[in-house]
């Protein structure tokens, strides 16, 4: 759903409608996610529909019952999604701020939920090869292939290689470039392993499609119904089932990126190389994000055993 076509969040004033406008082309020119901007734009909407109150008189109590409310479930929200939708509203209310429209953020009253983070999942490289084995030789089949290999050699989020384009790869010699869009709006440029790029290539011809030709703002992953090329949604019901036919766990499309770091780290890649190829901010994120893959070794038990005779 595009910016333009949210609804109306007061009745009273359009100045917090344009602030409505504004805070959500902010959040995609940063974020660079479409999907996020849906998310947010549902949830403030979903409040201010519920409260019936203009932001300014919006108090801490309203924001507590909301995010603590029962949805169309019937069931009580976890501490996840008591702490996105607080999230969301504060994330707006501190955008009122900025805008100078109000002098106080009802969400800074509330304590977050506290919530313990889910155990990553990365795939082997005998399961990425299990996985490719189930792939259909048709033209879509050829095209989740190069989609999976993008993702597993770059180890890119989903957002940024499924909106990559022809304009975005370019020759350097014999090495290809790709140009991407990070978190944050960052924008950077890498080399296209081979192995991805020939699975573009190959995929492209299957759809009858030549990256010499193309234009720059076509699509690199063709759809026959939709011509701007396969959604991530689409996309991830397709991984779905090729994850089931190959016995598989299920997983997101993120468990690829996951895959990636933890595949560099088993062909002895260091922690500093692991960092910047994800675009971690510092060692400490790549080093937690790492252990949470790989567990803990613990390196002392085999002198233990050995003092007490075992």
């Amino acid at each position: 759903m595009p910016v333009t076509e949210v609804t109306r969040i007061s009745h009273e004033s359009s100045q917090w409608d344009d602030a409505f406008y504004a805070f959500l082309a902010e959040k995609e020119r940063r974020s660079g996610s479409l999907r996020t901007v849906q998310s947010y734009s549902r949830m403030l909407q979903a409040f201010f529909a519920e409260f019936e109150k203009s932001p300014d008189r919006v108090s801490a109590q309203d924001v507590f019952g909301f995010a603590h409310g029962i949805g169309l479930s019937g069931n009580r929200p976890s501490a996840v999604t008591v702490g996105a939708r607080i999230a969301c509203l504060s994330s707006f209310f501190r955008f009122l701020i900025r805008m100078g429209l109000l002098v106080g953020n009802p969400c800074e009253a509330l304590e977050r939920p506290k919530t313990v983070p889910g155990v990553p999942k990365g795939m082997s490289a005998d399961d990425i090869q299990k996985l490719l084995t189930v792939l259909p030789d048709s033209p879509s089949g050829l095209r989740d292939r190069a989609i999976i290999l993008t993702l597993t050699f770059t180890a890119r989020r989903r957002a940024e290689v499924m909106g990559l384009k022809a304009g975005n790869l370019s020759r350097d010699g014999e090495t290809i470039q790709y140009v991407y869009r990070g978190k944050g709006g960052k924008t950077g440029k890498r080399e296209l392993p081979r192995p991805a790029y020939d699975a573009i290539v190959t995929a492209l011809a299957a759809w009858g499609k030549d990256l010499a030709v193309m234009k720059s703002d076509e699509s690199l992953w063709p759809s026959a119904s939709n011509p701007r090329g396969l959604t991530s949604g689409t996309f991830y019901g397709n991984l779905r089932r090729y994850l089931l036919k190959a016995g598989l766990p299920l997983a997101g499309v993120h468990v690829f990126r996951h895959s990636a770091a933890k595949l560099r780290r088993d062909v002895g890649e260091s922690i500093e190389d692991v960092s910047r190829f994800l675009d971690h901010s510092s060692l400490a994120v790549t080093s937690v994000y790492l252990r949470r893959l790989e567990g803990q070794a613990d390196l002392g038990w085999a002198k233990v055993a050995a003092a007490i005779g075992m």
